[in-house]
């Protein structure tokens, strides 16, 4: 399935977003949007609970096709700028997968996740932001793709 200039297909973790044109950097990949939900719904006790997007300290987006499919990568070519749009952050070419930084999106204190992305720089685990090391926050931050909510306490100094 082709949409937005992107593809769904098979990835090393699964199903996964890939383009099916070349983007540059700063570029708009697409807007990402969704139900909303709050912290206390019991979506977060489902399945679908991970696909949920932090959109602010208790408000969160449930994705949807195609974006539910966008992966994470500790080294990605994508990253969510003003809490919904997915921009690349480096030139992406036609056939590449598009992953942005799952922890550029969390501030949660409960969920984590066990990291398959393959980067030599893997951190093995998916966490909140505020567990990233000093010098990969900042390079979000100045990138841009630190949801807004979670940008505002951790500014760099």
């Amino acid at each position: 399935m082709v949409r937005y200039g992107l593809r769904v297909a098979d990835s090393r973790t699964g199903r996964g977003l890939f383009a099916e044109r070349s983007y540059t950097a700063g570029e708009l990949i697409m807007h990402l949007d969704g139900p909303r939900y709050d912290r206390d719904d019991p979506i977060h006790q489902t399945d679908a609970g991970a696909n949920l997007l932090q959109t602010g300290w208790r408000t969160y987006i449930l994705l949807e096709d195609p974006a539910v499919f966008a992966n994470h990568s500790c080294n990605p070519n994508a990253g969510i700028t003003g809490n919904r749009h997915l921009i690349a952050i480096r030139p992406i070419e036609p056939g590449d997968e598009i992953c942005f930084d799952y922890s550029t999106t969390m501030a949660e204190n409960f969920w984590t996740m066990e990291c398959r992305c393959g980067d030599p720089g893997c951190r093995k685990v998916v966490g909140d932001f505020r567990h990233l090391p000093r010098e990969i926050q900042i390079r979000y931050l100045n990138l841009g793709v630190v949801q807004k909510f979670i940008a505002s306490r951790y500014r760099p100094s």
